[in-house]
């Protein structure tokens, strides 16, 4: 499944366009390098989200068919949760 129709499913991002801009700036990490919209997530990968207010490390339990919302988040596992640091040279 594609990386980002995988997080547009598991409701991660709003929308895939969203999660293709995030791709595009370097923003969303697989196994460690930083990663295409378009590339190939499996099950056990992990993935690192650096959203703006906190950055998401996951691992990839299984990949949807179809995806209720209620279902969303029995596809992924959150293995670390933290905050930006931010650099106040002022």
């Amino acid at each position: 499944m594609r990386l980002d129709l995988f997080l547009k499913a598991c409701k991660l991002v709003k929308r895939r366009a969203i999660a293709r801009q995030l791709c595009e700036a370097g923003r969303v990490m697989v196994n460690g390098h930083e990663s295409k919209p378009s590339k190939a997530v499996k099950q056990g990968d992990i993935l690192l989200l650096l959203f703006n207010s906190k950055n998401i490390e996951l691992e990839v339990l299984c990949l949807p068919i179809s995806c209720k919302k209620t279902d969303a988040a029995l596809l992924y596992r959150v293995t670390a949760e933290t905050k930006p640091t931010r650099n106040n040279n002022a």
